[in-house]
């Protein structure tokens, strides 16, 4: 295969400004159970590609299922980008890499794992959930496992092939007493190995007891406080509200972004350092290549609260002037590669959460995420849990907790760092139509003043 593609490119090279060609294999399960119903039930093999074409900075692009079908397509493409293309191609140049990347797990391929096993283990979780409270009206279970064998071809010489599995679990419950109606949910995922989706009983309960709990809550009084949040909410901040503006190709055809996007530019405390990047092995948004085939790097977005990088692909880099940073990921071969974040993070602080909360005369501890939005600049985002804090101490535990504001606003009002940190594994991330995209993040805790928070 290897010979045919980089043979069909040079037959073809000269027409275009640059060929690359996307051949995948995928396998996948997905199961999902509602309450006593099992609503999905179902395992997929896939193969297909996609073949991407430059020409005078136009792009040309076309995905198949059959791989006899691949002349055609590259042609199509082709004829694209030469009709559509009147300006100049601006890629970042990289050395052509010649690399196979072998399947790594530390547990079970769940290729191995039995079908009837995977239903097994969500019927478990689900009446766990069922069987919580009497108040619990609905559950969710769901289960499922990608495994991909990419191989990519281009005209300057790269032949990469790679393979990668990923698993997750997602759980919700709702409670309802009267018309008070609460939601807790859980999510796991993992590049791990099957092994890593067993064991989560107390993962699970833990988010029926959130939705029970909170039906006996009093809603938080809004207005802005000074608010504590925990590691979860801080990975959650950092991808949602900054990450996503850290994506080139949001700024390089968005004069007023990218002016406010100016590297150099201070956006938080000297305390404040903020990393991407693919090389933190292990995670889920972790690989050796992304799927233009540059290498993974780590990339430092903000240093001592400056902002000193942006995440790219090869064009978005090329046409800033700036290094390829080997963000640009696809979902599968149905789509192109767009510029996305890998891991996500802000580095630990110095500072005990006990501290960060000690001499808070009035504000608000909130610890896990129940859902959450963005808007260019704007976030909201619902705590799972919170609690009121007066004179250093928690107080009563609050429900309804929706914190909102402008993320660089946010992040200059950051006072405090703490000294601890997780990595929440459970992202799934969407963007231009690529939804579920595999990503890691993490953080400490962060003590923010000035936060505006919804409530009664």
């Amino acid at each position: 295969m290897a010979l045919d593609l980089q043979s069909l490119i040079q037959k073809h090279r000269h027409q275009v400004d640059f060929i690359q060609i996307r051949l995948e294999q995928s396998e996948g399960t997905d199961i999902v159970l509602r309450g006593e119903i099992l609503d999905t039930l179902s395992q997929s093999l896939s193969v297909g590609g996609n073949v991407r074409v430059c020409h005078k900075g136009a792009w040309g692009f076309a995905s198949f299922n059959r791989l006899d079908k691949l002349e055609e397509r590259l042609l199509e493409a082709i004829t694209s980008a030469r009709l559509t293309g009147t300006d100049v191609t601006e890629l970042a140049p990289v050395e052509p890499i010649v690399d196979r990347v072998a399947l790594a797990l530390k547990g079970a391929d769940p290729r191995t794992i039995p079908l009837s096993r995977k239903k097994s283990l969500v019927h478990h979780y689900n009446e766990l959930l069922r069987h919580y409270d009497p108040r619990i009206t609905s559950t969710v279970a769901r289960y499922g496992d990608t495994y991909q064998h990419v191989t990519l071809a281009t005209s300057e010489g790269t032949f990469i092939e790679q393979e990668w599995v990923d698993l997750e679990m997602r759980f919700s419950a709702t409670a309802r007493d009267g018309e008070t109606v609460q939601t807790g949910r859980e999510t796991h995922g993992s590049r791990q190995g099957y092994e890593d989706l067993e064991g989560l009983d107390e993962r699970v309960k833990a988010a029926a007891e959130r939705a029970v709990t909170a039906l006996s809550l009093s809603p938080a009084v809004g207005g802005n406080y000074t608010v504590v949040i925990d590691p979860i909410l801080s990975g959650l901040f950092v991808h949602e509200a900054f990450g996503h503006l850290s994506e080139a190709d949001m700024a390089y055809e968005n004069p007023d972004l990218l002016e406010v996007m100016t590297l150099g530019r201070r956006f938080g405390p000297k305390t404040l350092n903020i990393k991407d990047g693919a090389l933190a092995t292990g995670h889920r948004g972790s690989y050796r290549y992304d799927d233009e085939g540059v290498p993974a790097t780590t990339t430092t977005l903000i240093h001592e609260g400056e902002l000193v990088g942006r995440l790219h692909s090869r064009e978005t880099a090329g046409k800033l002037g700036e290094h390829p940073t080997g963000n640009a990921r696809a979902l599968d071969y149905h789509h192109t590669p767009i510029v996305r974040m890998t891991n996500t993070w802000i580095e630990r602080g110095d500072s005990s959460v006990e501290s960060l909360l000690s001499d808070l005369k009035e504000g608000l501890y909130c610890r896990n995420w129940l859902g959450g939005m963005t808007n260019g600049e704007m976030f909201t985002f619902a705590a799972g849990e919170a609690w009121m804090v007066r004179k250093g101490q928690l107080c009563e535990q609050v429900r309804d907790v929706n914190l909102s504001g402008n993320v660089f606003q946010t992040l200059s009002d950051i006072e405090g760092l703490g000294n601890d940190f997780y990595w929440d594994e459970s992202g799934g991330c969407g963007k231009g139509g690529q939804n579920g995209l595999a990503v890691g993040c993490a953080g400490p805790s962060l003590r923010i003043r000035n936060v505006l928070v919804g409530g009664s």
